[in-house]
């Protein structure tokens, strides 16, 4: 009897370093932050309760906060939900039977999701330099006059919208080429037997049977583009300039790590992380009803 309890118990036993380790170092944090961010908590001094007046003061009175988000949902839009209009037909294209050596175009297109961020960043700093960078000497050559790419509003969103779109197009391809190979080819077949063409069959098979893969990498966007940190601190020079020219690169997960490791604030950091996880929620949650309405659920 004592021989099968212990046989029982065993397997628990066996897993439970990882539960351990989730909760120590997943679920711990995840809560400590909740109720750092009902705190006056800072790096230095007293701690005090302040109950909802950290979220009181990043809503109502911070400037700051609400010009970060206002930049993060544009780059969201045009350097994060843009790629799929890219991904999603480039995947068509090398999924296609006409074209072939098609590890060869997954391999290349995926190549920039692996590449460091510092140094892609580094790159396109220099590409969008206003005197010595690349798209200017172009710009130039056809008669125009040099942009100062990186130190003015515009220019700096769409530096790094670019490198977003650069960095993970190749990444949303080949999840997009994943769903479409899992879709049967009985379906396009009887397509063609109705003589349907190749725009009617996209829009009657592709598009509702990749919805779930649609709604997937969407999601994936969503979470990342609300935090994108690397790209503009590197872009803009980090803390200092806080997103450049008129803090139009700053973002709301760079105000997050200024305002915690910086202005030493930790009790409103936890704020803001939390005000962005529920903003997070709610564009999902708008994810959701545009997928349902693609595949023609109600």
């Amino acid at each position: 009897m004592k021989k099968l309890q212990t046989q029982s118990i065993a397997p628990y036993i066996f897993i439970s370093p990882f539960f351990i380790l989730f909760a120590v170092f997943g679920i711990f944090p995840i809560g400590y932050s909740i109720v750092m961010s009902f705190f006056n908590w800072k790096l230095t001094g007293p701690v005090g309760f302040i109950g909802f007046q950290n979220y009181i003061n990043v809503l109502t009175v911070d400037p700051y906060f609400v010009k970060a988000i206002g930049n993060t949902v544009v780059l969201l839009i045009t350097g994060s939900l843009l790629q799929h209009f890219i991904a999603l037909p480039l995947a068509i294209m090398v999924n296609s039977k006409i074209v072939k050596q098609k590890e060869f175009f997954k391999t290349t297109y995926f190549l920039p999701y692996v590449t460091s961020t510092v140094a892609v960043v580094i790159i396109f700093s220099n590409l969008f330099d206003t005197n010595f960078g690349l798209i200017n000497y172009v710009i130039e050559l056809l008669g125009g006059k040099p942009y100062p790419w990186l130190a003015q509003s515009v220019g700096i969103k769409v530096a790094l919208s670019t490198i977003l779109n650069w960095k993970y197009v190749g990444w949303n391809m080949v999840i997009y080429i994943a769903g479409l190979q899992s879709i049967p080819v009985d379906l396009y077949e009887a397509a063609d037997i109705d003589g349907a063409g190749t725009w009617k069959k996209h829009l009657a098979i592709t598009l509702p049977q990749l919805t779930p893969i649609i709604f997937f990498a969407v999601t994936l966007s969503i979470i990342g583009g609300m935090q994108i940190f690397e790209e503009p601190f590197i872009m803009t020079g980090g803390y200092e300039n806080l997103g450049g020219d008129q803090n139009s690169g700053l973002t709301a997960a760079l105000y997050l790590m200024f305002t915690a490791f910086k202005a030493g604030r930790l009790g409103k950091a936890s704020a803001i992380a939390w005000i962005l996880f529920i903003v997070i929620l709610f564009l999902n949650w708008i994810n959701r009803i545009v997928t349902n309405k693609l595949a023609g659920k109600d």
